[in-house]
């Protein structure tokens, strides 16, 4: 560490590191110091320089950096697991884009070889902190649902160009891109599952990418159903988020806003809205009390930030905290990836 912050690098540098990591790191300059960026190529065409940041394109350069505290990989999903690997031979905590590896034996080589040297390694599931999913949590705590039997979740699109002709490959489309953040909020939530089961498809057809998942865990002794679900070919978008209850139902169709507010380049540092949703935006809560009498309300989305992550990832590496994203959860997300694309082509 640097006066008390955490040094970092990263490996990669497209869109994930600059819309999605570094923003969140610079947003907390308290916490946090970024001092090197390696990419084959260095190219600022697409996103500007982050000033007094290295950019290399050496990866030793990262790697060997005795000052560089924690590096996060952020290269395409198919390189995760061999980026990983080389950042925690280096003696380096790690964090790695979503998806974490490609399979359930992948996750434990990388976990086993992080206790082996004395390193943390974690999944960048920064959709903990989306405002709709904690807006959820707070619903659930104020225990006017009643007894909750299933919570779903969505994350749809019409974008019916937006995967066409693009070949089928494991570690992208559908299940390795956005059920990775999807099962993680529901297991996070509510945790290991009892069982689960799951229909995933491929819309355009066999050898073309993922498109479509639905994936339901079944929490028996408590007797929920959650449910995470995506269609890349949806017209009329589902909610959000939808939870219902023997008193009552939560709906939210509006996604968390950060990820709108990152595409147009309005970053958090310096901006007290980001991520703010509107009040058209909010959900609506209808419930029944003791009486049974009805009552609706909107509820005021949740203000959020990425930088939870950070400020966890802080608490875990400067003062040895547990890490935010537990090994048995990323390996369980894995083994419902894995097993759910098994025998796709």
């Amino acid at each position: 560490m640097r006066d008390g912050k955490i040094v970092v690098g990263y490996i990669g540098n497209g869109k994930a590191t600059n819309r999605y990591h570094a923003p969140f790191a610079l947003a907390l300059p308290e916490m946090f110091a970024i001092k090197a960026i390696f990419a084959r190529h260095v190219d600022h065409s697409a996103w500007a320089a982050i000033p007094d940041v290295d950019y290399v394109t050496d990866i030793d350069a990262v790697l060997g950096d005795p000052e560089i505290d924690v590096i996060e990989v952020t290269t395409p999903s198919p390189l995760h697991y061999e980026m990983a690997k080389k950042v925690l031979l280096a003696g380096k905590h790690c964090v790695v884009d979503k998806p974490f590896a490609a399979s359930v034996a992948e996750g434990e080589e990388l976990f086993d070889l992080a206790a082996e040297r004395g390193v943390t390694v974690q999944c960048y599931q920064n959709r903990r902190f989306d405002s709709d999913f904690l807006t959820v949590k707070r619903v659930l705590e104020t225990q006017r649902l009643g007894k909750v039997f299933e919570i779903v979740t969505t994350y749809d699109y019409y974008r019916p160009h937006m995967l066409e002709g693009v070949p089928y490959e494991r570690v992208g489309g559908a299940v390795y891109g956005h059920a990775t953040h999807s099962l993680d909020q529901l297991i996070s939530l509510l945790g290991i599952p009892t069982r689960w089961r799951s229909v995933v498809r491929q819309l355009q057809g066999t050898g073309y990418a993922v498109d479509y998942f639905d994936f339901d865990l079944f929490y028996d002794e408590i007797d929920i159903r959650a449910s995470a679900r995506a269609n890349y070919q949806m017209a009329a978008l589902r909610p959000s988020f939808a939870v219902y209850g023997s008193k009552g139902s939560f709906i939210k169709f509006s996604k968390d806003a950060q990820e709108r507010d990152l595409k147009h380049f309005y970053l958090p540092a310096g901006h007290d809205d980001f991520g703010l949703d509107l009040p058209e935006e909010w959900g609506t809560l209808v419930w029944y009390d003791d009486d049974d009498q009805r009552h609706e309300e909107r509820v005021e989305t949740v203000r959020s930030s990425y930088c939870g992550f950070y400020e966890a990832l802080y608490e875990t590496i400067a003062h040895g905290a547990p890490q935010l994203v537990k090994p048995d959860e990323t390996l369980f997300q894995l083994e419902c990836l894995e097993q759910s694309t098994e025998g796709l082509r």
